[in-house]
């Protein structure tokens, strides 16, 4: 199968994982895409979505699903988003497609996260995918210098060459030549640097299940 096929594979696996009734916590990107559109085939049992970027409040609503603030609900029974890395304990690296604040807050917001890849992205020891940092554009040049005393390399991340603005209106640095053997420990490490808005390793918010796709089916990972 495709990498296509894979991600529309998991994408249709996460629907077993929603409840009548509910608002479903959806992620950004490629993979999630297909869950959304998976979605829509159901969305007449369901009460909404909380979304985690402006692209995947757009996908929901043009099918014709309810998107809900994360303000407007106190708790998501399930979140379902992808990941550009995780690892054998659920560990993830996300932000690729610079939504990572917006996805850890609502994924923080739920009791459940449901991450759906292809079998690619799953590791060893998280790091070898660029880790993005959502910063505050004044602080991006101490971090990087923060960054090279760990080892690592941030480079400011482009678009048609010009710094990338996120959702939140601040900047990311895709931070290479890290092997993050204690995700936990590097989270609480990262986050306490002034600028840093969010780093896009997730183990505080660690995926509960991998849904992971493979050329024998969907193969589920449970954490």
């Amino acid at each position: 199968m495709t990498q296509d096929e894979l991600k529309t594979l998991v994408g249709q696996a996460a629907l077993q994982y929603i409840q009548a009734g509910s608002i479903v916590g959806v992620g950004t990107g490629s993979t999630v895409n297909k869950f959304i559109d998976a979605l829509a085939t159901i969305k007449d049992k369901i009460a909404g979505a909380v979304s985690s970027s402006v692209a995947s409040t757009e996908r929901l609503q043009a099918l014709g699903i309810k998107v809900f603030e994360a303000g407007e609900v106190d708790e998501l029974a399930v979140y379902v988003d992808g990941a550009d890395e995780i690892d054998n304990a659920g560990n993830m690296i996300k932000g690729g497609g610079a939504a990572l604040t917006r996805e850890k807050i609502v994924a923080a917001q739920s009791l459940q996260f449901i991450c759906i890849a292809d079998d690619s992205k799953l590791v060893q020891m998280l790091g070898h995918f660029p880790v993005p940092v959502e910063v505050v554009p004044m602080a991006a040049r101490r971090i990087t210098r923060q960054f090279e005393a760990l080892g690592g390399s941030a480079v400011l991340r482009l678009k048609n060459g010009l710094p990338l603005v996120t959702d939140n209106g601040q900047h990311i640095l895709d931070v290479s030549g890290l092997s993050i053997a204690d995700p936990l420990a590097f989270e609480s490490q990262v986050n306490q640097w002034p600028g840093v808005v969010t780093v896009g390793v997730f183990a505080f918010q660690k995926a509960s299940i991998c849904l992971l796709g493979t050329a024998d089916g969907v193969k589920t990972l449970n954490f």
